[in-house]
């Protein structure tokens, strides 16, 4: 009995059960060749600074903040996201208990005070994002030492515990001063902290290296003191190379090092999402090279990150900073096959005709990255407060299904062991029993299924183990007719955290059901 694909997408499954699905996929043309899950990384920024994403105020409770928390990844979980790029240093202070670094003032409402009752919101966030099958990455603000709205500079400041490696600005904001050692040696300490205490999926930078003209009435970095300095020392670089050379040496000992002691971890950086004007010939905008003294595309050439994600905030067809020019322009300067996962401003474009922007920019990148593709929207907050119908909409198109985040094969290509699968016929029903010899190497498990001749794919996290699925797929098609497909095969899979699927482990339901 063959059926028209149009019949399928038209079913409408009403069936409680762990593994149903809204669609089958059609099949391929070798009946053995089993559609493998799509690959996307999918995530978003929650920012703390200033309380942009959360907490929603300084001085919540405890359990306030918690609650926030879950309602945040609940909505991530249900909108089919991956991966939550969480900022846990928005500047030189900490959302996790460091020895370091004081507590947030955007968490307490005080710098320097810890929750009460006590919780480390890092930890927290972590295991609840793991629950739900979500990557955590911890987002960090390398060189800012004050924001203006981070309230009072108190003892507890970097700007007083440091006052060596921090410059003062114009407008209220203190910075660490990116060309000193002292600096580097800090912001690595505090880095490296948070990876070796903290079971996270990645280290995350954005675009803040020096600081933007803004910050200092347009005026120049105040480092003469330190410029003076290397030029005693025999110093030959012009003043600009020697900020992007501090920068460059920075990143390049921080990806080795976080390679040396967790290689799973993956380092993400979101510069500004335009290298340099005329780069390529139609773009137009800040010279982030000379201007933030950040050589993204030497990173990138170089291969000292494992995502890029360019900050890529503008619209498809807007000329001087044309979004899929742009991401053109980066993926031909990705020399090492890295993961490239731009940055999409959701929140600008978060009205119905940004609907449009941004399901077809995520389009257009699985395009340019049909084998690896992914992005992260700026910022959570879009999703939470969306009254315009972004969820409802990607959640019909481009996140319709849940996806396994892209593998890093130069970080591990070894799969995990293919998972120990047992069934059990109740009924109308079949029960789906699987368990890894290894669990700590596995972060989720796909289950793949077939009626008839139709195969599709759930994907489980870590603390699931079972699922139930009919062993007759129902439904009418457009002449009321009703189509029974039995099921037919079903196959397990475990996936690592670094993206590597297993071998499928394959059982044949028809003979077993004796069909």
């Amino acid at each position: 009995m063959k059926i028209n694909l149009l019949l399928i997408t038209a079913i409408v499954f009403s069936l409680f059960i762990g593994c149903a699905t809204k669609k089958l996929i059609k099949p391929t043309e070798i009946k053995d060749d089993i559609p493998k899950a799509q690959r996307e990384f999918r995530g978003v920024w929650v920012a703390t600074v200033d309380n942009i994403d959360w907490p929603s105020k300084p001085g919540l409770t405890t359990q306030q903040q918690k609650d926030e928390v879950i309602t945040i990844l609940n909505t991530a979980e249900a909108l089919n996201l991956n991966a939550i790029i969480f900022q846990v240093r928005p500047h030189c202070d900490a959302f996790y208990k460091s020895a370091i670094e004081p507590w947030s003032y955007y968490l307490t409402g005080e710098q320097g005070t810890a929750p009460e009752p006590f919780y480390d919101p890092l930890e927290f966030w972590i295991e609840e994002a793991h629950k739900r099958g979500i990557e955590l990455h911890a987002w960090f603000n390398p060189y800012r030492a004050h924001h203006p709205k981070g309230g009072e500079v108190t003892k507890f400041s970097v700007v007083n515990t440091h006052p060596e490696i921090v410059k003062e600005l114009k407008n209220g904001y203190y910075w660490l001063d990116p060309a000193k050692k002292e600096t580097q040696d800090y912001s690595f300490n505090v880095v490296m902290d948070v990876l070796k205490k903290y079971d996270i999926d990645g280290i995350h930078f954005d675009d803040y290296f020096y600081p933007y003209p803004s910050y200092n009435d347009n005026e120049d970095f105040p480092d003469e003191d330190t410029w003076q300095e290397y030029k005693k020392s025999g110093g030959k670089l012009e003043r600009n190379d020697w900020r992007r050379e501090a920068v460059n040496n920075f990143i390049k000992r921080l990806y080795a090092a976080i390679k040396s002691e967790k290689p799973h971890v993956k380092f993400g950086l979101s510069p500004f999402g335009i290298w340099r004007p005329g780069n390529p010939q139609s773009i137009k905008g800040m010279d982030q090279y000379n201007v933030l003294f950040a050589d993204a595309k030497l990173w990138l050439n170089e291969g000292w990150i494992d995502y890029f994600t360019p900050q890529l905030y503008w619209p498809i067809n807007q000329v001087p900073q044309s979004f899929p020019v742009l991401l053109g322009w980066w993926t031909k300067e990705n020399h090492k096959k890295r993961n490239l996962w731009p940055g999409l401003y959701l929140s600008k474009f978060n009205d119905e005709k940004g609907i449009d922007e941004i399901t077809n920019q995520i389009m257009i990148n699985r395009g340019f990255n049909n084998d690896a593709p992914g992005h992260v929207h700026f910022s959570m907050k879009a999703f939470l407060n969306d009254s315009t119908g972004m969820k409802k909409s990607l959640l019909k198109s481009a996140y319709r299904k849940k996806a396994l985040i892209p593998a890093s094969p130069w970080l591990d290509h070894t799969p995990p062991i293919e998972p120990n699968v047992i069934t059990e016929s109740i009924g109308d029903s079949l029960l789906i029993k699987w368990s890894h010899e290894n669990k700590a190497d596995v972060f989720r498990t796909v289950v793949y299924f077939r009626y008839q001749d139709y195969w599709d794919y759930q994907i489980y996290n870590q603390t699931e183990n079972d699922c139930t699925i009919p062993k007759i797929f129902e439904y009418q098609d457009r002449n009321k007719n009703t189509i029974r497909l039995p099921l037919a095969e079903i196959a397990v899979s475990a996936v690592d955290r670094v993206g590597n699927e297993s071998t499928l482990k394959r059982i044949i339901i028809q003979k077993m059901l004796g069909k």
